[in-house]
């Protein structure tokens, strides 16, 4: 198919046909003695979900990383909270909103395998990051270990409370290519000195799509006295994992990015002896030092968009955890497969499978970021990011479930042209 009819298809197709949760769950039924990896690469299978989105015709979107469409039956969800919040006022914000939120924490921490009274909603990852961050009781000389390929926001309130406190900024660089998990964790290592506090490190660099060891690295970090603050932006509902695997000190996500919440909603999980320690960054008036809930206390805030967290949740355990970690990885390698060994053409994603998963980030050698990604979306209907920085030079490629084999091979052609 030729990229003029692909796109009309995409026109007619990417319309998205409203169904409930009940059809939907009829349609994984069908599927359910088919091992999710075959039904990775069933790409009719997958096109089914697909009619659950409303897709912008215009181009292909290789961008699911930001921010990712909210799926029709979810949507739908969301708008039946508004109306029913916007109905009940402020009876519902002085009574059952404070139950609700504890109920959707409560399904959060099912969902990571940890007890409820250690996770709060927030509203994205850089908030609860922060909140730690800006928590901790810092005295000048304490050193934090840090990544130049962690995500710029955090970055950014580490730099504040270095100038603000005096805090010493051990940067370290993760390879794009690491030879096994023990460099990656003696990097960290040699950054750690007895005046160390905090360790940060990404479960999954947003900007390559990496995944780090994560319990080797608190392993580590742990018998040397250090606390772990995990950023997971784009690992919840993205990769398969258990809180207590990780066994992490402190571990921030958007919810609006793999799990599909509505923008405005994140998670915060804090280790239960951890929480009486930190500061909140807006005062709340609970005096029990040992309630989570008091260290993100944000005052009135879009309370429906909380609501639908439940939902989300039911249509990410209605796809499975497996199946969705194996479509995204499938899609991943089906087009980095094809790329790898062309001339110029450059991937700062690891080959080997367990290192990564939906995400990957691929440059071309004589041309900048910037250029590749405009000249993606004005030569080939192709949206994409570019990122030119912390060693990485390309860009982030984020398909999602949806994404189809088509417009893989549309985006790969593309790459060949511009690489030739």
């Amino acid at each position: 198919m030729n990229k003029r009819a692909f796109l009309k298809s995409a026109a007619i197709t990417g319309l998205g046909t409203q169904i409930g949760f009940s059809s939907l769950a009829a349609i994984f039924d069908e599927k359910k003695n088919i091992s999710a990896d075959v039904l990775a690469a069933d790409d009719a299978f997958w096109k089914k979900i697909r009619d659950q989105y409303i897709l912008k015709p215009d181009y292909i979107n290789l961008e699911n990383g930001y921010y990712n469409f909210t799926p029709q039956p979810i949507l739908e969800k969301y708008i039946e909270h508004i109306r029913y919040v916007n109905r009940e006022g402020s009876y519902y914000m002085r009574t059952v909103q404070f139950d609700n939120k504890k109920r959707m924490a409560g399904k959060l921490a099912a969902l990571l395998g940890c007890p409820a009274n250690e996770v709060a909603i927030t509203r994205n990852t850089t908030e609860s990051l922060d909140l730690v961050i800006g928590g901790q009781e810092w005295k000048p000389g304490d050193e934090a270990v840090i990544a130049i390929q962690d995500y710029g926001a955090m970055l950014d309130m580490f730099e504040q409370v270095s100038k603000r406190y005096g805090v010493v900024l051990k940067k370290i660089s993760v390879p794009n290519h690491p030879k096994s998990d023990e460099e990656i964790v003696s990097l960290y290592e040699q950054a750690i000195t007895p005046k160390t506090k905090l360790l940060m490190v990404c479960h999954m660099i947003n900007i390559t799509g990496q995944i780090l060891p994560i319990r080797k690295i608190c392993d580590m970090a742990h018998k040397k006295g250090v606390e772990v603050m995990v950023d997971g932006a784009h690992a919840v509902a993205h990769i398969q994992f258990n809180m207590p695997d990780l066994d992490c000190d402190y571990y921030g996500a958007s919810l609006h990015k793999w799990l599909s919440v509505p923008l405005g909603a994140g998670l915060l999980y804090v280790k239960k002896e951890k929480i009486a320690k930190l500061w909140p960054l807006l005062a709340d008036g609970n005096t029990d030092m040992s309630e989570i809930s008091r260290i993100n206390h944000i005052g009135t805030h879009p309370v429906h968009t909380d609501i639908t967290i439940e939902d989300a949740i039911d249509y990410y355990q209605m796809i499975g955890g497996e199946r969705k970690e194996k479509r995204m990885r499938f899609l991943q390698q089906y087009w980095t497969s094809k790329v790898r060994n062309v001339p110029n053409i450059i991937l700062n994603t690891p080959a080997d499978e367990k290192r990564s998963c939906g995400i990957a980030n691929v440059g071309i050698k004589g041309i900048t970021p910037g250029d590749l990604a405009k000249r993606l979306l004005d030569e080939h209907k192709i949206f994409t990011v570019a990122i030119d920085g912390a060693n990485v030079h390309g860009c982030r490629i984020t398909p999602n479930v949806y994404t189809t084999l088509e417009e893989l091979d549309v985006f790969v052609a593309a790459l060949k042209k511009l690489a030739a």
